[in-house]
């Protein structure tokens, strides 16, 4: 395993700090195994076990082709064909190519000539990332495909999209969680974050994330005005993150009269986000289009139940009724009715917070790597078997 060479492609991993821990569990068994990417994520250590494996090569960045109002805007990676150069120089023996990039069309062109295996991670499922609407994207993939020996979904979802859509035979599809928080480091940062001093009306139902449309968060307000029809005012709402529609969605609250209901937090810095987790009661997930969404696992580390909106691929964590809910992002009435269960009965949010934990304790950063390793070998098992 030693002689081995893995290559990751993966064109940007802005908010990917998950993947380190990940990389540092998979070189403990596979040591020649560089990550190439084009952009890493704000606060990248290169001191970090694991993180030496990653290596930038030149500039990822997203050209947009059509902006879309409540889903991810269409478009392509752009990204840098020096990574011709590095893989001819390092002359993997696998490669995984994240999704269908440019930079999986190089590996597949190149296979003929470098002999490599390849293994497609997907990451997940969505309207506007599936392009199932466009015959010639839908094609081209379908060709791609044909080149890899495996894939990796993360999602059920995404291997449903990988059998139907691109017709991938079941047996080459790992179906394997391996976007997955890294509940040690997390808690230990919470130990060191100085927490917060929310004096607030509980439960606190806690969103965090961008303050955009795609996100869903005027849903939830929708919501919490339903719940003031009701008779209901014996919560908070605190929201941590910023974004283009905050200001949209201040006037809404407003005009509906239940400002004292909801808390600002503006930006708090990832290494901080614990400590929000932890002063929470339910952490609510209105998002319209996510292909995963890792604040839902990570707010299950912290032991909290979660209202998990069906744009989500991570609401296949939620067992519902047991860790939370499953709502639809276009029913704001769907959302208040699974809000008000945990004002009529606050015993519940402890329950399911520990079902959460309990939950979210079988996904690792370890179980992550393995699902690479498993796939490496049967890549190299296939390999030995056809010699």
């Amino acid at each position: 395993m030693d002689e081995l060479r893995i290559a990751w492609l993966v064109p940007e991993v802005e908010l990917g700090a998950y993947w380190q821990p990940v990389l540092r569990e998979f070189t403990k068994v596979f040591k020649n195994t560089v990550f190439y990417t084009g952009r890493v994520w704000s606060g990248f250590d290169p001191t970090l076990p694991g993180a030496s494996a990653i290596q930038l090569v030149g500039e990822t960045k997203f050209v947009e082709t059509q902006k879309i109002e409540t889903g991810y805007d269409r478009g392509f990676i752009a990204v840098s064909p020096s990574i011709i150069g590095y893989l001819l120089k390092f002359k993997p023996h696998v490669v995984f190519p994240q999704a269908f990039s440019l930079w999986t069309v190089l590996v597949v062109l190149l296979k003929p000539l470098c002999g490599w295996k390849i293994a497609i991670i997907y990451d997940g499922s969505s309207p506007n990332t599936d392009f199932r609407d466009s015959n010639f994207r839908t094609l081209v993939r379908r060709i791609l495909a044909k080149f890899a020996g495996a894939f990796v979904a993360n999602s059920q979802a995404g291997k449903k999209y990988l059998m139907e859509v691109l017709k991938v035979p079941e047996s080459k599809i790992f179906a394997r969680t391996y976007l997955v928080p890294d509940a040690e480091a997390l808690l230990k940062r919470l130990a060191t974050a100085e927490p917060p001093k929310l004096d607030l009306q509980r439960p606190i139902f806690l969103y965090a994330g961008r303050i955009t449309a795609r996100k869903g968060i005027k849903t939830l307000l929708e919501a919490c005005a339903l719940l003031q029809e009701r008779g209901y005012s014996n919560y908070t709402l605190a929201i941590a993150g910023r974004g283009d529609q905050q200001e949209e969605l201040e006037n809404f609250i407003r005009e509906r009269g239940f400002g004292d209901r909801v808390k600002w937090l503006g930006w708090v810095d990832y290494g901080s986000l614990g400590a929000y987790f932890q002063q929470a009661d339910i952490f609510v997930f209105p998002t319209f289009e996510d292909v995963w969404g890792m604040v839902v696992p990570e707010a299950m580390v912290f032991g909290k139940p979660v209202l998990c909106s069906n744009g989500a691929a991570s609401c296949e964590l939620i067992a519902e009724g047991e860790n939370g809910y499953i709502f639809d992002p276009n029913n704001p009435e769907q959302l208040a009715d699974r809000m008000q269960v945990f004002l009529d009965n606050p015993n519940l949010i402890e329950i399911m917070g520990e079902k959460s934990r309990q939950s979210i304790d079988r996904t690792t950063p370890e179980t992550a790597a393995k699902a690479y390793i498993e796939i490496t070998s049967f890549l190299m098992k296939k390999e030995i078997i056809s010699h």
